[in-house]
């Protein structure tokens, strides 16, 4: 009795296999037989721009180059990433599970047909895990930009069944697996949302929903700035906007402290940090609107739109910041950075990355200045902290950063009262030396380089005339330089946690 029960379940699954494929090939045959309205020149040539990712990839590059802000970029590098799991789940596991026939091409018009037939199997579909997994990754980075590649997606799977190359089940699958790889994706690395919110002590600030008592300098010259003042005026009715070139930018910033209930800027981290030591010097809150190429510290805060901005000041939401200080400043008295400080190489790839980040982004700047600047760079000499050595970089960042590289990582925390040291020694392999501190964590010690934490840095020993950098801004030093921080001495409007 036993053993005819165990033996009617493989049965059992065996008809409702058969009755599922015969019902899915019926629902082919009829999809095969119908008119579908202006998708003939269209489906076949959108099927086959997406062999091998192609399609996808060329789209990551677009929304990478022209979608204006780190969201597109972030969900561009996701949208890939995403991909590149879906395929590897699909060709090394999802082919060989199911060894399903490609459907007889008898019913499908030949115009419909593709010129070269896949020989793999057909479950299930690549191509439509592919679409799935590269649309979902955008999405979940940015739901903007996840509406715009969403229809094509599907189009693509779409077309899979038009082409007459797979069976609907197999397309259905396909998109399955891609949306769950772009999830499984998620679940090892979060989405900037998932991230957890920078620390940020509250701090009274006036609500401005109309921006009545707001003036925003922007600087002409930075990334986006001049774009985005328009869309600040036209969000801000009442807020007063001044837009100027950089050599203006300290007095108008000035001016502009004198008469506002708060001060906003529109630029870049220079721009930015050049505002904020204004704003703490008059005792006034600052509104940061990102109009330049990195803007590190807007992003920090959970600004990354116009939008953003404007719902903090609306509610008066802000919070406090710490202020990094280093003396001598370039004027001689102090100088001010919200992100870091550095000697050694770093001035040099900062300048270089400055220049070529407006026409090819700031991540492949960062990259290509770095391998340009390792050429020809000798370490620094110079004493820090009492010991004299040789070091290829000092990195000081104004809070504790994930990582330092060509673009430092974010940040967890904005007013921690410590320094994030970096030192790069000196060495014959500065370009190992320096990627092993960019990819090790933030409290490390090695041979190559070591990470600690800091309540100030005191470096002399330094030829006068030696470069630095600070905020994306490049100066040159005397022979002395002390570095510390000015605890939570900003205040900044920064929208509230969702």
């Amino acid at each position: 009795m036993s053993s005819a029960s165990n033996a009617s379940v493989p049965s059992r699954f065996a008809v409702l296999r058969d009755r599922f494929h015969r019902r899915d090939a019926a629902v082919f045959q009829d999809l095969a037989q119908r008119h579908w309205p202006a998708a003939g020149p269209v489906l076949p040539r959108l099927s086959r721009s997406a062999n091998h990712g192609l399609l996808w990839m060329g789209a990551a590059a677009g929304m990478a180059a022209f979608g204006g802000s780190a969201r597109a970029r972030r969900a561009a590098l996701r949208g890939i990433a995403s991909l590149a799991v879906a395929s590897a789940a699909i060709n090394t596991v999802g082919k060989g599970a199911v060894r399903r026939q490609r459907p007889i091409l008898d019913a499908v018009p030949v115009i419909r047909q593709l010129k070269r037939q896949p020989v793999t199997t057909s479950f299930p579909s690549g191509h439509a895990a592919s679409a799935a997994a590269f649309a979902t990754g955008v999405a979940l980075e940015s739901k903007g930009w996840g509406a715009v590649v969403a229809p094509v997606a599907l189009s693509v799977a779409a077309s899979r069944v038009y082409t007459g190359v797979h069976y609907p089940s197999d397309v259905l699958a396909g998109a399955a697996l891609g949306v769950g790889a772009a999830f499984a994706l998620r679940g090892v690395i979060p989405t900037r949302n998932q991230l957890p919110a920078p620390g940020r002590p509250p701090a009274d600030a006036p609500a401005l929903p109309e921006g009545r008592g707001l003036v925003v300098v922007a600087n002409q010259q930075s990334g986006t700035a001049t774009a985005t003042a328009s869309l600040i005026r036209n969000a801000l009715p009442e807020a007063e906007i001044v837009v100027c070139p950089p050599g203006r930018l300290a007095s108008e910033l000035a001016q502009a402290a004198d008469r506002c209930t708060a001060l906003g800027v529109c630029g870049g981290d220079g721009t930015v940090n050049l505002a904020a030591s204004v704003a703490v010097d008059h005792g006034v809150p600052l509104a940061v609107f990102p109009g330049g190429t990195l803007n590190h510290f807007a992003y920090d805060l959970g600004i990354e739109t116009v939008a953003d901005a404007c719902s903090a000041l609306a509610s008066g939401s802000a919070v406090r910041a710490d202020l990094g200080r280093f003396r001598p400043g370039p004027d001689g008295a102090h100088g001010y950075f919200l992100n870091a400080f550095s000697l050694g190489v770093y001035p040099e790839l900062v300048r270089m990355r400055e220049r070529w980040s407006p026409r090819i982004g700031g991540w492949p700047a960062g990259v290509l200045a770095a391998l340009h600047v390792l050429r020809g760079e000798r370490p620094l000499e110079a004493e820090l902290q009492g010991k004299c050595r040789p070091l290829w970089l000092l990195f000081v960042g104004n809070g504790l950063f994930q990582r330092v590289g060509p673009a430092p990582g974010r940040r967890h925390n904005l007013a921690d009262g410590l320094l994030d040291v970096r030192v790069v020694h000196g060495g014959r392999t500065p370009g190992l030396r320096l990627l092993a501190a960019a990819v090790s964590g933030p409290l490390t010690r090695s041979p190559m380089h070591a990470a600690v934490r800091r309540q100030r840095v005191r470096v002399s020993g330094l030829k006068p005339g030696t470069p630095y950098a600070y905020d994306g801004e490049v100066a040159h030093s005397g022979s002395e330089l002390m570095i510390d921080k000015l605890p939570e001495a900003l205040t900044v409007y920064c929208p509230r946690p969702m």
